[in-house]
């Protein structure tokens, strides 16, 4: 029984944008209706919060490497190139100042 409401559930709404606080109430509102048992509704409860966490750390990942892949495309200078760029300018400077 829990494995069908599972699967219903994570078909029905997407995981990764359940609270834990939602998942507590359908997990009590699933005991207080007598489809399972106080245990049963606990091992839901974890499960699902641990299923939503994935969910949420995939989702992260994905649009990271999806912002990564259109700033590499539109050919911009890394923050480390700028700073490289303004030890050299720092230099130049100096030696031009020492010329002087």
């Amino acid at each position: 029984m829990i494995d069908l409401l599972k699967k219903t559930l994570l078909t029905g709404v997407g995981v990764a944008a359940l609270t834990k606080e939602k998942i507590e109430e359908l997990a009590k509102d699933f005991v207080e209706k007598g489809k399972i048992s106080e245990q049963e509704g606990k091992i839901f409860v974890d499960d699902l919060i641990a299923r939503s966490e994935e969910s949420r750390d995939a989702f992260q990942k994905q649009v990271e490497e999806k912002v990564q892949s259109v700033l590499s495309k539109m050919n911009l200078a890394r923050q480390s190139e700028v700073d490289a760029l303004k030890v050299d300018i720092e230099i130049l400077q100096k030696a031009l100042n020492h010329q002087d």
